[in-house]
């Protein structure tokens, strides 16, 4: 049977006919062509009918249209709303006799918000400025009608600051005996203990013994030492708010009472001096003061900061980044000034009588809203000499996220390239002017890329 049937399929090939297989493969064709011409026809019934079921599934299809439509365009607005919101800043800040300009880069109009109109009116010379900081509201609006942000517009008078640039040694002592951490102890006996352990955390601050008040690790020490084996009451300040804890601690093998705590009570590195004004007042790092094994802010008890020469720069490296290496001149005669202020913004302070022999270029301030995108330059010390480096800003932040990364720059200088690598960790606070005017400082570097770094505008530091 199976070669009859070979022979009757060669023979139908003789003749020139298809074989069945290939015929129902056209027929598959064929019936695809006629589907197709079916829906073109159901699709032109369904457009072209006015009355009846027809009409009435029309209109269900224009009103579910209509809906997506609606859905899409209020979730596009709500996006749009809450992005724009992000990209619009919390507040900016105009000289007096200058026109604010609202121009962030987003496609808002604004318009001043009724509460604000009389002050905006005394503001333009109507009337007498009020006494207090004046300021005034717009709203930012998309497509003229959702509400995005409110912008306070503060009324400042023109600044001017002198430009650093110059390394600065910086030297704080805490407000409290830091607390880094808990360790284990052996005892007399060499049994392994931790007195502490889950009492006082990394972060918490030191501030007395028993009632009486500690200022140092040495005292500290000499403190639990004193009271023996007795269960002692540790005050510390965590968060903010005071706690007090009990623990007994262990006489080691030195024969000396321990409670098993790493403890900070001073810090000691290189920065740049970002301005100082004529009246002493300086800012500097543009962030705060932080222990480098806990990232905690510095609670500052006392500050200096002093004269450095930069000995050794270990250049950065993607994934690693550089660091700048100094001597600090401890010295009463190389002090230039004192901290009193240490701030997720930076350090203030003011300087001693040596600010005369400081040497730079006085420069109008610039606000965050007059920064453009593209060239602009850091003023640093890297070399041994005060010089001007280029770098490309390419975007700028005005959220408030993080106040300290307002601006993204690249280093575009070849000098400092090959010198650093680009931006290296010393270099915080590094002035950066655009313009002829002061916009911002140096405060972090990409750790990814080496060349890229961020800088806060310059009004949060003043």
């Amino acid at each position: 049977r199976v070669r009859e049937r070979c022979a009757r399929l060669q023979k139908a090939k003789n003749r020139g006919l298809k074989s069945k297989n290939i015929h129902i493969i056209k027929e598959d064709t064929t019936g695809m062509r006629y589907h197709g011409i079916f829906f073109f026809c159901c699709v032109a019934a369904f457009w072209g009918t006015e009355n009846g079921m027809g009409a009435d599934m029309r209109h269900k299809f224009y009103f579910l249209i209509q809906q997506i439509t609606w859905v899409a365009f209020l979730l596009l607005t709500l996006f749009a709303v809450k992005s724009f919101g992000r990209a619009l800043p919390d507040e900016i800040y105009v000289p007096f006799g200058e026109k604010a300009d609202y121009r962030f880069g987003v496609p808002v109009s604004v318009t001043l918000k009724d509460d604000s109109e009389e002050v905006f009116y005394r503001l333009n010379g109507q009337e007498d400025a009020m006494a207090e900081a004046p300021f005034y509201t717009v709203t930012c609006k998309l497509f003229g009608i959702f509400p995005v942000k409110d912008v306070k517009v503060m009324m400042v008078d023109r600044q001017e600051v002198t430009a650093g640039g110059e390394a600065i040694g910086i030297y704080v002592k805490t407000d409290g005996i830091l607390v880094l951490g808990t360790a284990k102890i052996a005892d007399a006996w060499g049994n392994e203990c931790s007195p502490a352990q889950n009492l006082v955390q990394s972060g918490d601050y030191i501030v007395s013994v028993n009632g009486e008040t500690v200022c140092g690790k040495e005292e500290l020490m000499d403190k639990i030492d004193s009271y023996g084996s007795g269960r002692e009451i540790i005050g510390v300040m965590r968060k903010g708010e005071y706690v007090e804890v009990s623990m007994n601690p262990v006489k080691g093998e030195t024969g000396k009472y321990r409670l098993g705590i790493w403890v900070r009570d001073d810090l000691a590195g290189v920065g740049t001096l970002t301005y100082y004004r004529q009246d002493g007042s300086f800012g500097a790092l543009g962030h705060a003061v932080s222990d480098g094994d806990t990232g905690v802010q510095m609670s500052l008890s006392e500050g200096y900061i002093y004269e450095t020469k930069i000995v050794s720069i270990q250049k950065g490296k993607n994934g690693v980044p550089g660091e700048l290496a100094g001597i600090i001149d401890y010295g009463k005669s190389h002090c230039m000034g004192s901290i009193t202020e240490n701030s997720p913004l930076g350090i203030r302070g003011m300087l001693n009588d040596t600010a005369g022999e400081l040497e730079g270029e006085v420069y109008e301030v610039a606000y965050k809203q007059d920064i453009a995108l593209g060239k602009a330059y850091i003023i640093s010390e890297v070399s041994g000499e005060r010089a001007e480096y280029e770098i490309e800003i390419e975007s700028l932040d005005y959220s408030g996220d993080e106040e300290n990364k307002g601006i993204l720059f690249k280093v575009t200088d070849e000098r400092l390239l090959d010198l650093t690598g680009g931006i290296v960790q010393g270099m915080s606070g590094s002035p950066i002017i655009q313009n002829g005017k002061m916009i911002g400082a140096v405060t972090h570097v990409f750790v990814s890329d080496a060349s890229m770094g961020y800088g806060i505008f310059i009004e949060k530091m003043l």
